[in-house]
């Protein structure tokens, strides 16, 4: 019993330490913004990258490892496209909360947030496309008497 404990509490630290590793792969200056869709939040810094491949890293994963449909990823790295800096950042990205489509889109007003804190000229190209805007729709909440937040009781003559 006490020896599966050690290979479970091992295997928590190898995976802190691998997420540690993905983290410090980045240093230097960063740009910071925060990014919020229905529950999801994403934290995202973008370091101005000297290497001509972006690194993309979302919650200590790659982009195509967290975001395993192409469209998804797309929608997170659609800010750079949009501005033409594609190329030119590394992003690590914390998200949390909702589901993976939120997630995504979360990313991408992060992004979007710290470009704009980086250059504020890129603001026109983005706002044009939408990218800047919070999408603020959320779950509608129950209410009493009702069996979700709208749909009344059957009725029932009898």
């Amino acid at each position: 019993m006490a020896k599966e404990i050690t290979k479970k509490t091992a295997t928590v630290k190898a995976k802190v330490a691998k997420v540690e590793k993905n983290a410090s792969e980045f240093s230097g200056e960063y740009f910071y913004a925060v990014g919020k869709r229905k529950t999801s939040v994403a934290q995202v810094r973008i370091y101005p990258s000297k290497k001509e491949e972006k690194i993309v890293i979302v919650n200590g994963k790659d982009v195509k490892k967290y975001f395993p449909l192409k469209r998804l990823q797309d929608v997170v790295v659609a800010p750079f496209i949009s501005c033409g800096q594609e190329g030119k950042f590394d992003v690590s990205v914390k998200v949390n909360g909702g589901g993976v489509n939120a997630q995504a889109e979360a990313s991408r007003l992060g992004i979007a947030r710290a470009l704009i804190i980086f250059d504020l000229a890129l603001r026109k190209s983005l706002k044009v496309v939408g990218y800047l805007t919070r999408d603020a729709r959320k779950v509608e909440r129950k209410k009493p008497g009702k069996r979700k937040a709208r749909r009344s009781p059957q009725w029932a003559k009898r």
